[in-house]
């Protein structure tokens, strides 16, 4: 019986190879809410299947399976008039502008919370092609939302002072990691990596704003110092015949293994010497709070967004300057010349990122 629950409608943008944070905060979210007092709803805006597994089997899943992601609105009205759910989750700036758009078109009385993902003013000067339409959009939609979930104070912050969002609509909910699944299922699987090292691993969509290109430049400045050194690019994406193109050019190639897609990361993470995050913008990079919770040290680009908060946390993380190879090669040598130092059991940065936390701040929101 679903009556006395109140019914929650997930919207993400697909479940494809190579797929985002987004969608894996989303099913660690849903594995961690009380199905007691939520009736839960995921609706997928496009194809895909990656992650699904890990769906609980009492969420109900819906497909929209729209071509495009602009081809969507319809399936989300149609989903939503026929659910009639108290609250939607929206997840990302496409799909939050759509559904705010679309709000005339829903039944009274839903209330829309949307999770921005990212820091706004980075992703619409560097991912879209109409920064000043999208600006608008940020000004005159996002406040028509009950709440905005922010992943970092930086994000809030930028919300409330460059695009005038009441303060009352914002709220700072941390991404959350589920820390015993992931020691577990890093702990209980063998290491992948056959040979000596140093092993470096990145992780994350293959586009700009991850500045895969920034790490592979750095890299000849890495070998020459490590003659063995190993990177392993973990992911998919559209940039991925250019970066690999890159390699090439640079003599790097036997240097750098691209393993697509690796459901889960984490014995990666685990077992390699550093994780490196050389993105341009960032929301909460899931993989720097994975690959800390497991001990290993992480190289990351102080970049816009939420690293910083992280490394102020007290956790194992240098930053170097953003946009500069150099700074990002000088990093890694300096953290390698260190060492690798395993981070201890239960460290106390954690319990701000801890899924039964976050799940409990969300289920306040709900």
């Amino acid at each position: 019986m679903t009556g006395d629950k109140k019914k929650l409608l997930f919207l993400v943008p697909a479940f494809p190879g190579g797929v985002g944070g987004a969608e894996r905060v989303i099913t660690t979210l849903l594995r961690h809410l009380d199905r007691g007092r939520f009736d839960c709803h995921l609706a997928l805006a496009q194809s895909g299947n990656a992650y699904l597994e890990n769906v609980p089997e009492w969420v109900s899943l819906h497909q929209i399976r729209a071509s495009r992601m602009r081809y969507t609105l319809p399936g989300i009205i149609r989903l939503v008039r026929k659910l009639r759910p108290q609250t939607i989750l929206s997840t990302v700036g496409y799909l939050n502008v759509m559904l705010i758009a679309a709000k005339p078109f829903l039944p009274r009385g839903v209330r829309i919370i949307l999770r921005e993902a990212t820091t706004p003013s980075a992703f619409i000067a560097k991912e879209t092609a109409h920064p000043r339409q999208w600006t608008w959009f940020y000004r005159h939609f996002y406040p028509r939302a009950h709440k905005i979930i922010c992943l970092s104070d930086s994000i809030m912050e930028e919300m409330a002072i460059r695009f005038a969002i009441p303060r009352q609509k914002l709220i700072r909910i941390y991404n959350p990691v589920d820390i015993t699944i992931l020691r577990l299922r890093a702990d209980t699987q063998a290491n992948p990596y056959k040979e000596s090292g140093p092993h470096l691993v990145a992780a994350g969509r293959l586009r700009s704003e991850k500045g895969f290109d920034l790490l592979l430049e750095a890299m000849p400045t890495i070998i020459r110092r490590h003659p063995v050194v190993k990177l392993a690019v973990l992911g998919e994406g559209p940039d991925e015949a250019d970066l690999r193109e890159q390699a090439v050019r640079l003599g790097i190639r036997e240097h750098v293994d691209f393993l697509g897609f690796k459901d889960p990361p984490w014995p990666y993470f685990r077992h390699a010497d550093l994780l490196v995050m050389p993105s341009r913008h960032e929301g909460m990079p899931n993989a720097v709070l994975e690959a800390l919770a497991l001990g290993t040290r992480v190289v990351a680009t102080d970049c816009p967004g939420g690293i910083r908060e992280i490394a102020q946390t007290g956790a194992q993380i240098m930053l170097v300057a953003p946009e500069s190879p150099e700074a990002l090669a000088e990093g890694i040598l300096a953290a390698l010349q260190r060492g690798k130092e395993q981070a201890p059991v239960g460290m106390a940065w954690l319990k701000e990122f801890e899924v039964e936390h976050i799940a409990a701040e969300y289920s306040r929101l709900f």
